[in-house]
């Protein structure tokens, strides 16, 4: 399986692909940062970053896409443009129909930290020692997207194999006809 993690950002967003299945060695494929400036419009860096995801998609061709889920922080501009940007990278995903999963940061943290409550320097290091690389990717926005990434091939291809072996059973499992009850009958 082929993952790109997305780290949403409006002035940074992390782009990450990984390669690899559940019980089997993950690998980089590649990892990079989107950038736009904050001089510019809201709407042209919202532009810069679906042609960037776009560009990404088709090059990479990923199986399925990951993306950071928007949780309320403090400052609300932060949170308004990482909801943008993650609404137009589910979108130009959607359009190609890939399948799209959102992970929280904690759910991401303690998939391949072990604790929900890891430092971005913890991640880094676990993605670095995951993908058998050499230092940290920088920024941490790219580290991120990789953790995405790697999150989605462990949980989500175990959740996809979870799936397809219910519908399985549920299909090898013949419906069985269930006897009426003999109602009793009332005697006057």
């Amino acid at each position: 399986m082929r993952v790109l993690g997305i780290d949403p950002g409006l002035t940074r967003c992390g782009m990450g692909v990984v390669d690899g299945s559940v019980g089997r060695p993950l690998s980089l494929v590649d990892v990079n940062v989107l950038r736009t400036s904050s001089d510019l419009p809201v709407a042209q860096r919202l532009v810069t970053i679906e042609k960037g995801v776009e560009a990404w998609i088709e090059e990479h061709r990923p199986d399925a896409v990951a993306v950071e889920r928007v949780f309320a922080r403090s400052d609300v501009s932060t949170v308004m443009g990482t909801a943008q940007a993650s609404g137009i990278a589910m979108v130009v995903a959607a359009r190609r129909g890939l399948p799209i999963a959102l992970h929280t940061p904690s759910e991401v943290k303690a998939a391949v930290s072990g604790s929900g409550r890891a430092t971005k320097q913890q991640v880094g290091a676990m993605v670095t020692r995951i993908l058998r690389l050499d230092a940290p990717p920088k920024p941490a926005d790219a580290a991120d997207a990789l953790a995405l990434a790697i999150t989605h091939i462990w949980r989500g291809g175990a959740q996809a194999r979870l799936e397809q072996a219910v519908a399985r059973q549920t299909r090898a499992v013949p419906a069985r006809a269930v006897p009426a009850r003999a109602v009793p009958r009332r005697t006057p």
